[in-house]
């Protein structure tokens, strides 16, 4: 199973001093807590895709390459990659080259991001938002494992003879999670294709959450990559921590109270109770992400968010300084605890080499359609 961080990058006043960090500023902490979270032994760093304020990770492959001439292990991911309104094209050929320079570290999160202005913004029709993610990504899976394109659909001009360059790391595209949190249609789309279904739950009850991934894992089953067990589960998390909860909710809580997501409704503590957010010790953190296995079943990548709303940098490194010492060590003993032996790993660049070397993992006839 693997652990990591994901950020929306987002540029937030803090409550306890009043200052807001500089864009140059916030992006420069997005690059520490990356290289952080690997010096922890954390398994993952996640970037958003935002092309509107109060937001700075416009550009997920020119950060994400700069982050990974500073690390060496880490995965490199997007939390999101915004396959509706990016060209399909251009997606194929910037991941493939970000694949390249990572060796192989590297894996998407489709999405279709978090404000409707973002699609006049690059030419598209928010009321086509889904047929753009169906029509997108089928194309892009076809420009990843396919040499010579011959293409023709509703949203960009065909495409004759045309070969994706440079062509994926050892033939083997990124792995790619798509990523939803209310919209059945995408996880049906990631069960077509034996995709892996990231649900980024943060805002979100148990009950739903529960809900999307029982239909991907019906769907996935139903589409003959494995049993619903087999298929491949990512889920959000939101946590602050302190070695006593009072500090912690001290802390936070102002920040909860100016966020325009989750304050101005419900009690922080009601708002804990209904999603996983988790402001508290060490061990809360740890009982509250064990309980996602309930209604998750055996998953895959767990991601955290620690540096959203305005948590200054130093206490967003101290969160990750106490999940890799304290919280993801006593995560993997215990998850590992009753895990099938088929339930699979989260797919890595290694992996999938080793399984079409094998001739396992290859996908059913009529998948790349």
């Amino acid at each position: 199973m693997q652990f990591g961080i994901f950020t929306v990058g987002d540029v937030v006043t803090d409550p306890a001093t009043g200052r807001t960090p500089t864009e140059h500023e916030r992006i420069k902490a997005m690059v520490a807590i990356a290289q952080k979270a690997e010096e922890v032994g954390l398994d993952v760093f996640a970037t958003g895709e935002h092309h509107n304020r109060p937001f700075v990770p416009s550009s997920p492959t020119t950060m994400l390459g700069w982050i990974a001439a500073r690390t060496e292990r880490i995965i490199l991911s997007t939390s999101t990659t915004l396959i509706t309104t990016n060209d399909p094209v251009k997606i194929a050929e910037d991941y493939a080259m970000l694949q390249h320079l990572a060796d192989g570290r590297v894996d998407l999160m489709m999405g279709r991001g978090n404000t409707g202005p973002v699609y006049p913004w690059f030419g598209k029709d928010i009321r086509d938002g889904i047929s753009l993610a169906v029509e997108n990504y089928a194309l892009l899976r076809r420009l990843w494992r396919e040499d010579v394109v011959d293409w023709e659909g509703k949203f960009r001009t065909p495409l004759q003879g045309f070969t994706s360059t440079p062509r994926p790391l050892d033939g083997v595209p990124p792995f790619v999670w798509h990523g939803s949190i209310r919209s059945p249609e995408i996880a049906e789309q990631a069960a077509y294709y034996g995709d892996g279904f990231f649900h980024n739950n943060i805002f979100w009850p148990k009950e739903h959450t529960g809900k999307m991934i029982d239909l991907y894992r019906e769907r996935y089953a139903h589409y003959g990559h494995g049993s619903a067990e087999q298929a491949v589960v990512g889920l959000g998390g939101h946590v602050y921590m302190r070695r006593n909860s009072q500090d912690a909710i001290r802390e936070f809580r102002p920040l909860f109270d100016q966020s325009q997501v989750m304050g101005g409704g419900m009690p922080m503590e009601e708002y804990m109770e209904q999603t996983p957010l988790t402001v508290g010790t060490p061990e809360q953190v740890i009982e509250k992400t064990l309980s996602f296995r309930e209604y998750a079943g055996d998953y895959q990548r767990q991601l955290f968010m620690v540096d959203g709303g305005g948590v200054p940098l130093k206490a967003a490194l101290e969160q990750i300084d106490m999940l890799g010492a304290e919280v993801v060590p006593v995560l993997r003993k215990e998850f590992a605890i009753g895990r099938p032996a088929d339930a699979p790993d989260a797919p890595t660049h290694v992996s999938l080499l080793s399984a079409r070397g094998s001739g396992l993992g290859q996908e059913p006839a009529g998948r790349e359609d």
